[in-house]
């Protein structure tokens, strides 16, 4: 089986962190966000990736390629025009036509066992399942609406009025079938393709109960970094098997003063910390310099300037959207 990696996106949410670096390379614990997705893949015995393209796509192109990655075969789709979610899957029809396929969003970090969904698309017979996660903020983020074993609804848009704890987790099998019903051009594939499996009552869903954590925004960027510890407990074997690397909190070649003060936080390659600096519950990305006698607290910082503090909780949408 083959999977399509969803990675060209804008990452809006980010910036302007993402002016700079694309969404797909912002590191979680010092390791690109979709190596994680990669190394999962891997796991599950599916080497065969598409990835499409856009944003700083030589940046993405250059980097995978350079980190040679083991036992990845990886495809890249350039997109000269963005496409969306729906139009840039349908670019890639050639290249999945030929059986059901894993479709991956870029910025999440999860631990789903892509087997068991796999074999749980397999058993229904259907032309899509998608992966649900259950939790309390189902309202704001966006729920599902569930039937039975079927998918009705996508955060009340089709007027079901059918509730659920369930979100989409960005994760999902379709059949080939799934072209029929996408368009060419810039489109979402939740109003095309989701919807004409819904219309034909062939979209079923596959609940997941470990780690799903959405990284696209800065608090869920910073909670994954700091406060998630299966990122390094249950993640870090993964990635270590799959692709012989670790998440860490401290780049071995950053460069921290004896007295700064390092506290709960990330730090990237090539950091530089100067002297009496505090960095508490932050996340520096590689190449940031803190001059002598800053405090960095509860926020993100790049190489070039950026630092963005950590905003308070707010009621977020991010359904299906999550490729932005």
């Amino acid at each position: 089986m083959k999977a399509f990696v969803l990675a060209a996106g804008f990452g809006t949410r980010l910036r302007p962190l993402t002016e700079h670096l694309p969404k797909p390379l912002v590191p979680v614990m010092n390791i690109p966000g979709l190596f994680y997705t990669f190394a999962l893949l891997k796991q599950a015995g599916i080497t065969e990736i598409i990835c499409n393209i856009h944003h700083h796509a030589e940046q993405i192109r250059r980097f995978i390629e350079e980190s040679r990655l083991p036992g990845l075969c990886i495809t890249f789709s350039e997109e000269p025009s963005i496409l969306g979610t729906g139009g840039g899957l349908k670019r890639c029809e050639p290249l999945l036509k030929g059986g059901d396929f894993l479709l991956v969003n870029s910025d999440i970090i999860t631990d789903i066992d892509f087997r068991a969904l796999i074999e749980q698309h397999r058993r229904s017979q259907r032309a899509g399942t998608l992966c649900l996660y259950e939790t309390p903020e189902a309202a704001s983020i966006g729920m599902v609406g569930i039937e039975g074993e079927l998918v009705r609804d996508f955060a009340g848009r089709r007027g079901t009025g059918i509730e659920s704890s369930f979100i989409y987790t960005g994760s999902a099998v379709f059949s080939p079938e799934i072209f029929r019903h996408l368009e060419t051009g810039f489109s979402s594939i939740v109003e095309t393709g989701f919807y004409g499996l819904v219309e034909r009552n062939t979209l079923g869903y596959h609940p997941h109960r470990g780690l799903w954590q959405d990284i696209g925004t800065l608090e869920s960027y910073l909670r994954a970094n700091l406060d998630t510890p299966a990122v390094p407990d249950r993640l870090g074997a993964i990635l270590e098997h799959a692709l012989g690397m670790r998440p860490h909190r401290i780049a071995p070649d950053a460069r921290i003063a004896s007295d700064a003060s390092i506290t709960h936080s990330v730090i990237g390659s090539g950091c530089v910390i100067g002297k009496g600096c505090r960095v508490q519950r932050s996340v520096l990305l590689p190449g940031t310099v803190v001059e002598a006698g800053t405090v960095v607290e509860d926020s993100v910082a790049d190489q070039y300037g950026a630092t963005l503090v950590k905003p308070k909780p707010a009621a977020r949408n991010i359904i299906m959207e999550q490729n932005q």
